[in-house]
């Protein structure tokens, strides 16, 4: 979509709204943004025509450029509908108009591109089969009838199959693939949709699906087609998609459900679920018009949505999202996708392609060597997979949408900046869901999540993606910022590069600038950072915290009451033990079920409580309740205890716990006052949905009348709240309605996650701010 309004025009020699009274004939006009591979010249060749303008345009390594020349008026109108009419999927950042002499010609044409310069194009993120190729793919009597890789110049992979910009066949991975007489002939029709497709084929010349056996032997007949026989027989077929391989079993397949799980080592991460359309959706789920618009959005991220129970709605397996009320759906995006549902006639449950903490497997052979002993069948085809990205997944909000993952389908496309970025900046995030981020002049470029349960990479595979995106973007780097904790893969590999300047930026302090970032904001701002852990400039570990900041710097005004973590990362793992820290030595009555299901460690957890790291992480206080309601005692993955207990929780519940408030040097909330109140709820015999409900609105309580002292000391009056519970949208919407009810203004993330998936952001702006403090003196 067009940045409407929003655009830079710059003018030589006149006033842009004062055009057609200057006498001029013939300009040259230079577009910036996303502007290629979405449809673009073409436009503007029609746009042209239709006016009876002549001139030229042409792609070039910073966007696009034309020149045009006619009767002034018309040349006006041309300004004017070129941002206001563009394709749908391109993004206006900047467009410079200059004078230029008339040169007498006729005609408009599209004009070879220029791929000198530096490079400054964005790169599209990958695009959901458009509704054109779809009739085409299902178009008997059409020439790509069934040709899994039918796209056109206004859909299909993008980011993933770019090796080099400008964005031409020739650096892609369809290089390999030389085109037929009848594609060669619509790649060059201006007419056609087609028109400098790079990646238009047809199964005459396109890349071959083909469905193999676990030791890589072709198996006969339709790849599609027996591959869906297999799922709807309860195998597991490994499908190679946009940014990695998937793998995939029938959603209502208990049985398939479970051996997948056990296969690939992963017990409770959810699977997501592939509607066929959306009809199929709304039989599967609660979809509003603001859900609707997130699944059939381009991008088609994971949606997470309340499961609708009705006795239509189709089978999902237990196995499939065990303990949470959500699905994550996701509708098909590309023409395998679509082939492959039609056939099952099913929804399908989909996960990373990878065996426990690995990433997904992207290249062919790594898929067969790693996932031979798990797939059934491999439904994979012979165009690579140039870079590694997984799927995103969103959450719709009462506001608009909470992003918990931004990777294909939204990265690599530029987030705009409000403020100047003077030297180039590589911010390296931290922990291994973090995405790296590059920015410059105006423009951050956040990498996708790679995919995997965790993500963790080596450190060959991090340095391999950076240097890819700095490539990409032409882009070296001369500062770069890091995580104060140490051992961070991401902070060992930039305090590991030489020759640039290294900035290291508080975790809290990187949230909530992410959060200034996402909105165009500066601060300063009361900053409610909330996730599971940071390294504090004290010493401790951090996850709780108020902060006075701005993009510069910041000042820590409040926190969580800090609380032991019995046996250190084992309280992570364990969230039990985080509920003995919390309930303490006198508090934990023995006919509490928590106890009872730990007795022979419960003394011991309480005992090393003394000798354990001290935290004031809001992510540990809200795995405490999790196993004091029984929802939740060992995680298996990151977050688990929390997203579970959200999803436990009763949304009809308006009772709040109360937590005391102690003013002093750092302000601070007791959160085992809503322990305790919840301890003594469960005692009594109250349903643990509602007691959840309840510490869901006490937190958010809390938070408000927290923000409401801090503004009496301060005088601010907007609140930004960012980490990664605040993915958690029950509590986010509950603290948001607060605070606008005492009269606060609230910056919430609107494009970038709210956790680790967003943090380089906010360091990567930290690190321009400073830099751009120091550049004034």
């Amino acid at each position: 979509m067009t940045t409407s309004g929003q655009a830079r025009f710059d003018q030589t020699g006149f006033d842009q709204t004062g055009f057609d009274q200057v006498g001029l004939k013939r300009v040259e006009v230079h577009v910036e943004g996303l502007v290629r591979g979405v449809g673009f010249r073409p436009f503007v060749r029609a746009l042209a025509r239709r006016l009876g303008l002549a001139g030229q345009v042409r792609d070039d390594v910073n966007g696009v450029h034309i020149e045009v020349e006619g009767d002034r008026p018309r040349v006006a109108e041309f300004l004017t509908s070129l941002e206001r009419d563009a394709p749908a999927l391109s993004e206006i950042e900047r467009v410079t108009v200059v004078r230029a002499e008339p040169a007498g010609g006729s005609g408009f044409t599209v004009a070879a591109g220029d791929p000198s310069g530096l490079r400054r194009a964005a790169v599209s993120a990958d695009l959901a089969t458009c509704d054109d190729c779809l009739r085409e793919l299902t178009d008997p009597a059409g020439r790509r009838h069934r040709h899994p890789f039918v796209s056109c110049a206004h859909c299909g992979p993008r980011f993933t199959v770019v090796r080099a910009v400008p964005y031409d066949r020739p650096l892609t991975t369809m290089a390999g693939f030389a085109m037929c007489a009848g594609c060669a002939a619509e790649y060059h029709d201006p007419g056609d949709r087609r028109f400098h497709d790079q990646l238009i084929c047809c199964p005459g010349c396109g890349p071959r699906l083909r469905l193999l056996d676990g030791r890589g032997g072709e198996l006969p007949g339709d790849p599609v087609a027996t591959a869906a026989a297999l799922l709807r027989a309860g195998r597991i077929v490994a499908v190679k998609g946009l940014g990695g391989y998937h793998l995939a079993v029938a959603a209502s397949s208990e049985p398939a459900a479970a051996a997948l799980r056990l296969r690939i080592h992963r017990e409770h991460e959810p699977f997501a679920v592939m509607a066929a359309g959306l009809a199929q959706a709304r039989l599967l789920c609660l979809v509003d018009e603001n859900a609707a618009g997130l699944l059939t959005s381009r991008a088609r991220p994971i949606v997470q949505l309340p499961r609708r129970d009705t006795p239509h709605a189709p089978r999902v397996a237990p196995s499939v999202a065990p303990g949470l009320r959500d699905l994550g759906l996701v509708l098909p995006g590309t023409p395998v996708d679509h082939l492959l549902l039609a056939e099952v006639a099913g929804p399908v449950a989909l996960t990373g392609g990878a065996a426990g903490d690995e990433p997904v497997a992207c290249a062919d052979a790594d898929a067969l060597a790693r996932l031979g002993g798990v797939a059934d069948a491999f439904l994979t085809h012979d165009r690579p997979t140039h870079v590694r990205a997984g799927d995103s997944v969103v959450r719709p909000t009462a506001g608009g949408v909470t992003v918990l993952r931004r990777a294909r389908g939204y990265a690599p496309e530029p987030l705009p900046l409000r403020h100047f970025v003077p030297r180039t900046v590589l911010a390296c995030g931290a922990g291994p869901t973090s995405a790296f981020c590059l920015a410059r002049d105006r423009r951050a470029f956040l990498s996708p999540h790679p995919g995997g349960q965790e993500s963790h990479e080596t450190p060959r595979s991090y340095a391999a993606r950076v240097e890819h995106f700095r490539a990409l973007f032409d882009l070296c780097p001369e500062v770069v910022a890091h995580d104060l904790h140490p051992g961070h893969l991401s902070a060992v590999h930039a305090l590991g590069m030489t020759g640039v300047e290294h900035v290291g930026v508080q975790h809290h302090h990187a949230h909530i600038a992410s959060c200034l970032a996402d909105n165009g904001e500066p601060g300063p701002v009361i900053g409610v950072a909330f996730d599971g852990a940071g390294h504090g400039t004290d010493g401790t570990v951090w996850g709780g915290e108020f902060l006075r900041a701005d993009l510069a710097g910041f000042e820590r005004l409040g926190r969580l009451e800090p609380v032991p973590m019995p046996g250190g990362d084992a309280a992570v793992r364990e969230p039990w033990r985080m509920t003995a820290a919390y309930l303490g030595p006198g508090d934990g009555p023995p006919k509490l079920d928590v106890v009872r299901r730990h007795a022979d460690q419960w003394a011991g957890a309480l005992a090393l409580s003394a000798g354990s790291p001290l935290t004031s992480s809001a992510g540990r206080l809200f795995d405490a309740v999790a196993a004091l309601l029984g929802v939740r005692d060992r995680i298996t993955y990151d977050g688990q205890a929390a997203a579970e207990l959200e999803q436990h929780a009763d949304p009809a519940e308006t009772g709040a716990y109360r937590a005391r408030l102690t003013p002093g040097e750092l302000l601070t909330v007791h959160g085992a006052d809503l322990v305790r109140a919840a301890a003594r709820d469960l005692e009594s015999g109250r349903p643990t949905p509602v007691i959840a409900g309840r510490f869901h609105n006490g937190v958010a309580a809390a938070v408000a009348a927290a923000c409401a002292a801090l503004r009496d000391t301060t005088g601010l009056t907007a609140v930004a709240l960012s980490g990664g519970v605040f993915q958690n949208v029950l509590l986010t919407e509950r603290t948001v309605r607060r605070l606008r009810a005492a009269g606060f203004r609230v910056l919430t993330h609107r494009r970038v996650p709210p956790g680790t998936g967003g943090l380089s952001l906010g360091q990567a702006v930290v690190a321009a701010a400073r830099d751009r403090a120091r550049l004034s003196l």
